[in-house]
């Protein structure tokens, strides 16, 4: 099997493919490369095209986006394929919640709510949930609150979110992410580790820089 890869740290590249073609060998699988793309990330002020793939004579097209376990990624990271994914299924939850409500309890709404809306949202929010396009989710949770709640469309939600036991979506976002710190705490540095300075944070988690 011939690989070539021209441009961006060949060496690199050419042993993770041939790494990879060798475990499905192993594994009697096959890769079909028809249907083989890859996805090459950059930061939002610099993107380079001239990374080229040739595996056994057949060109790897470039993907700008991708599904990982249900989550769709970019390849700026800027979660917004994921989110504009998100959003028709978040507006046929709040129809569906609109629509019982007549006709059922506010605890089955609330069921209907974790099922149908919390279970969409909550999903990888610890990636996508910093970025400045999920106002466009905070705003259909909003919504759906006031429908449960009954209230106009312009009216404050923030005793609402109280009231029903509800996470506002920053809220949930940031309750994530301490779970998951929580979790994996062994994957993080503390400051002592960094240095050894004997400040009262010594014993704090090392926040990394913002890059």
């Amino acid at each position: 099997m011939q690989i070539k890869i021209y441009y961006y740290k060949a060496t690199e590249l050419n042993e993770t493919l041939v790494n990879i073609l060798n475990w499905f060998q192993a594994n009697l699988l096959s890769v079909n490369l028809e249907k083989t793309q890859f996805i090459q990330f950059f930061s939002k002020n610099f993107n380079n095209n001239d990374t080229k793939i040739i595996c056994d004579l057949h060109y790897l097209p470039r993907a700008t986006e991708t599904k990982f376990l249900g989550v769709h990624i970019n390849n700026t990271l800027s979660w917004s394929a994921h989110i504009e994914k998100i959003l028709p299924k978040l507006c046929s939850a709040c129809y569906a919640i609109r629509f019982i409500k007549p006709f059922v309890s506010m605890e089955m709404l609330k069921t209907v709510y974790y099922a149908y809306f919390h279970s969409i949202i909550s999903y990888g929010i610890i990636f996508w949930g910093n970025s400045t396009l999920s106002i466009k989710i905070f705003r259909l949770q909003k919504r759906v609150i006031r429908t449960m709640m009954g209230y106009r469309k312009r009216d404050s939600c923030r005793k609402l979110f109280v009231g029903l036991g509800i996470f506002p979506l920053p809220s949930l976002y940031i309750y994530s992410l301490l779970k998951f710190v929580i979790k994996n705490y062994q994957l993080f540095s503390t400051n002592d580790e960094i240095h050894n300075i004997g400040t009262r944070q010594q014993h704090n988690f090392h926040y990394p820089p913002p890059h």
